[in-house]
């Protein structure tokens, strides 16, 4: 069994990013921008900023947070996109998600111009994602892929199970999966029988945040396993949605949790905010 180390390829995209950044500065005068949005007050929303804002610090990105009140509205977040969209030092933007319920997130990053979408999440990326066309693409379904190539895991021919369907995970990870020409089957919330699907996985991707949803029975041998799910248990410790201990031995390869997936997310974002200035850089030389 071989684990997944996430953090030490996250490190790794960190210095290819930092070398990037010194590489702009000097023969172009950029400094890459990214602009975060919080919306609220929300403790696990809040920590991820802060993760999101030190990363980029350490990189060398200019990196600036816009706090709001969770009773702000609707067009007053909208007036501070249009506002990010057209600041030239900004090459990056993302909303932090969830957001208060009056708001209608899908309207949020739809404003977000798409050459600023760091997320992946405006339907302009998501349409070129599906179609094998060059995108920006949600970190963590990205990560997850850089991940299996870092370890030589080719999901060409096999048969893959991701678990969860959400926009923000699960269906792109589907699509990245099926574009790397695996056979993908997507299970959610209705799925009848989760087992017989993960049972015939040689690849299972789970991220619906249930704690060990994922079992010893329901991972056939030698299967590769990675863990996107991440849970806070009352006695304050990190675990994912499979059962790490059992799980494991039965492995050829699996995450674990933390530092697995986790790293991985913050590495990519930052992996496309210099995609997004070099591409600012390009638009430039073709105005």
């Amino acid at each position: 069994m071989t684990i997944l180390d996430g953090k030490a390829l996250s490190n790794k995209i960190k210095e290819e990013v930092k070398a990037d950044v010194v590489k702009l500065q000097k023969e172009k005068g950029v400094t890459p921008g990214l602009a975060v949005v919080l919306v609220g007050s929300d403790p696990a929303s809040a920590a991820y900023v802060n993760m999101k804002s030190k990363a980029c610090k350490e990189a060398g990105i200019y990196s600036i947070v816009h706090e709001m009140p969770d009773t702000i509205s609707q067009d007053k977040i909208l007036e501070i996109l249009a506002m990010m969209n057209k600041n030239p030092n900004i090459d990056g933007i993302l909303v932090q998600l969830p957001l208060p319920k009056h708001v209608d997130t899908t309207a949020i990053l739809e404003a977000i111009a798409p050459k600023k979408d760091v997320d992946g999440f405006h339907a302009y990326n998501t349409g070129r994602m599906n179609l094998g066309l060059d995108s920006f693409i949600p970190a963590t379904p990205y990560g997850v892929m850089e991940l299996l190539k870092e370890y030589n895991i080719d999901p060409q021919g096999k048969d893959v199970c991701v678990v969860g369907a959400s926009n923000i995970v699960g269906k792109p990870m589907s699509t990245l999966l099926l574009n790397a020409n695996a056979t993908v089957t997507t299970c959610h919330i209705y799925t009848k029988n989760l087992k017989e699907h993960t049972l015939k996985a040689d690849i299972i991707c789970v991220g619906v945040g249930k704690v060990n949803l994922i079992t010893e029975d329901m991972v056939k041998d030698g299967a590769i396993v990675v863990d996107i799910g991440i849970n806070r248990l009352d006695n304050g410790k990190l675990v994912g949605d499979v059962d790490y201990e059992k799980v494991a031995p039965k492995c050829s390869y699996i995450t674990p949790v933390p530092g697995g997936v986790g790293p991985m997310t913050i590495a990519m974002l930052l992996k496309n905010t210099i995609k997004a200035a070099k591409l600012r850089e390009e638009s430039k030389l073709n105005d």
